[in-house]
């Protein structure tokens, strides 16, 4: 009987963590496929951030228009030197949420190639049903995007105009949330959206079959807005 000490648990795991798996050992393999993840990731997220720029949203042809209304509103240029990019606002900051609307962005790629927008008549047939898209997507989101910079607790009203914290403070007490409002605060509004999002309100709430959305009273307040 050989008297051969059997190696403890610590020492067995080292070994087999080294032992020659085919031509390479185990660990060599485990260190090499971590090293290559941490590359990936971070071509992955670097790859991400790249098309969360300025420069990448209108580098298409079709963004021309958007590009030149966003550089007239006070998101672009303002007295507090803060700008507000295309990805602020259309693109969530939660992981979920973020992956979700690159997917979804493969459908700007497609209309591109098509040329659906491709000329100003072809936008503006196309800009009241655009919008819609994106009223729905931040009606339903209760304004997500918006609030990763703005929030009613952080908003101090005595130092507001006072038609805006008026305003604020009716929509607090009311419930409801940014898009309800600013629906032109970055893009030219075509005719007829007031009709458009109050549709937009009524489908979402026939979806949630809820009744706490008060439809008649967004269109009230939303007729007495110019913003």
């Amino acid at each position: 009987m050989s008297d051969t000490k059997k190696p403890g648990l610590l020492r067995r795991i080292w070994e087999a963590f080294w032992t020659p798996a085919a031509v390479m050992s185990t660990g060599f393999l485990l260190i090499a496929g971590f090293l290559a993840g941490i590359l990936f990731w971070g071509g992955f997220h670097w790859s991400l951030e790249l098309t969360n720029t300025e420069e990448f949203c209108t580098s298409c042809h079709t963004m021309e228009t958007n590009l030149g209304e966003y550089r007239e509103t006070v998101h672009y240029n303002n007295h507090s030197g803060v700008r507000a990019i295309c990805s602020d606002c259309h693109v969530p900051h939660e992981w979920q949420y973020k992956m979700k609307a690159k997917i979804m962005a493969v459908k700007d790629v497609y209309h591109e190639l098509r040329g659906t927008i491709s000329t100003p008549e072809k936008y503006e047939e196309r800009r009241l049903e655009m919008a819609s898209a994106v009223w729905t997507k931040m009606k339903a989101s209760d304004s997500r995007e918006c609030r990763n910079c703005h929030a009613f607790e952080y908003m101090d009203f005595t130092i507001q105009e006072s038609r805006a914290a008026q305003n604020h403070q009716k929509a607090i007490d009311e419930g409801m949330t940014c898009i309800d409002c600013h629906q032109g605060i970055a893009h030219d509004l075509a005719p007829g959206y007031l009709e458009e999002y109050d549709h937009v309100v009524q489908k979402l709430a026939a979806k949630e079959h809820k009744g706490d959305i008060d439809v008649a009273g967004i269109k009230s307040f939303l007729a007495t807005q110019t913003d």
